[in-house]
């Protein structure tokens, strides 16, 4: 997701009225049946390979099983995906859409929830969905402060960890703030950098900083508007410009995506990298992309976290088929799959408490590894804000950097 998914998404929100909501309510056994056959086009954002292997190993399980075929369509950005749906409806291409599943959260669902390009409520519906942990992991029901209302199934957790190598940084040097973190930028300079704020983690970057900055945060559960928008982001801002020279580069340059500032960190020119998944340096390690000393922290009053979701779009083709799938990504055993740091490492939506003991036991049977945090260390994940606030913190800092 960069820039274009935020202002894209939301200023399409306002193009047209929401259409009525239509309930799925047949039973499963005949969803599957007219599923054989059918071809999912999945789109997802294709900036990951661990990822993308997933897919494609969902879409040999799916054919094996469900007789259902899965195409990933690889989106640079997810925007893609929506403006693509927003075209057919504006033709009037109410079935026999191109799109069948959308890897989506954030500002891009709002969108597409705002203006009725959605399919269901169906998510409630799935067999698996009873396993969700809607309690503990509200952002499996609530996306970016918007209800989700079944209008979307989620599939994989994130939280935002920051990333070191434990052989070159001690524990008791970790800056546990946003603040410790600028001064100890200023104390290393050029051995921290971000992604470019066009990039989803970019923006994350900001935002997570903003969550602690703000004087006000519960502000930022709110739409943000220009008043609100300069009132909570003055003392960001002010952060920012004592910490941009000390980035890496002096912060006049910044990676295009997260495994780009991985790399940066493998080769040694930056010491501590954001991420999204809490089991980034125990995948990287398995993978052989960082060293088997890196490792993970959180900042202590907490890091943001959110969850992503499969829709389907109004006019898909194979709806059947997207949602096989759906329910497919919530199954345990996929799930436990999913978690593995040797696939990707994604922390479940699932509610453990909620298996039985043999399903249980595939996620105590995940192998021990000192890179991958607890749940415990990672405590309660921070509320993301408004979709709105992504929209204008990307824009204000652009115009801020060039």
């Amino acid at each position: 997701m960069d820039r274009r998914s935020f202002v894209a998404g939301l200023a399409a929100a306002t193009l047209v009225p929401r259409a009525a909501a239509s309930s799925e309510t047949r039973p499963w056994e005949d969803i599957l049946a007219a599923a054989r056959g059918q071809t999912v086009y999945w789109n997802a954002w294709a900036g990951d390979e661990r990822t993308n292997a997933f897919i494609a190993w969902t879409g040999e399980e799916m054919r094996r099983r469900f007789g259902v075929a899965v195409v990933h369509v690889r989106l640079r950005d997810t925007a893609e995906a929506v403006a693509r749906v927003v075209a057919e409806k504006q033709a009037g291409r109410g079935s026999g859409g191109s799109v069948d599943l959308i890897w989506i959260n954030g500002p891009n669902f709002l969108a597409m929830k705002t203006q009725g390009l959605l399919f269901g409520p169906f998510a409630e519906t799935l067999p698996n969905w009873h396993f969700v942990d809607t309690t503990r992991k509200r952002s499996n029901v609530i996306d970016f402060t918007v209800p989700v209302e079944g209008f979307a199934a989620p599939w994989r957790m994130a939280q935002v960890v920051y990333v070191y190598d434990s052989a070159r940084l001690a524990a008791a040097d970790l800056p546990r703030s946003i603040p410790a973190l600028l001064a100890w930028a200023q104390r290393h300079p050029g051995r921290l950098t971000h992604p470019t704020v066009r990039n989803f983690l970019g923006a994350t970057f900001l935002k997570q900083a903003l969550a602690e900055l703000a004087p006000d945060p519960a502000a930022l559960q709110r739409p943000a508007d220009d008043a609100a928008f300069e009132a909570a982001t003055a003392p960001l801002w002010v952060w920012y410009d004592a910490l941009r020279p000390n980035l890496w580069r002096q912060g006049r340059e910044f990676p295009e995506t997260g495994p780009a500032q991985r790399q940066l960190l493998d080769d040694g020119e930056i010491d501590i990298a954001i991420s999204f998944n809490p089991a980034e340096a125990a995948v990287s390690i398995a993978n052989r992309l960082l060293p088997p000393t890196a490792r993970v922290f959180v900042l202590a009053r907490g890091t943001i976290g959110n969850t992503s979701f499969v829709a389907i779009p109004f006019n898909a083709a194979g709806k059947e088929g997207a949602m096989a799938v759906a329910d497919f990504l919530l199954e345990p055993a996929t799930q436990a799959y999913a978690q593995d740091p040797r696939h990707m490492g994604n922390f479940t939506v699932l509610d453990l408490g909620r298996l039985d003991a043999a399903d249980r036991q595939r996620f105590l049977d995940l192998r021990s590894d000192p890179a991958l945090p607890t749940n415990e260390e990672l405590g309660v994940p921070l509320p993301e804000p408004h979709p709105s606030w992504m929209t204008r913190l990307v824009a204000a800092w652009e115009a801020r950097t060039h």
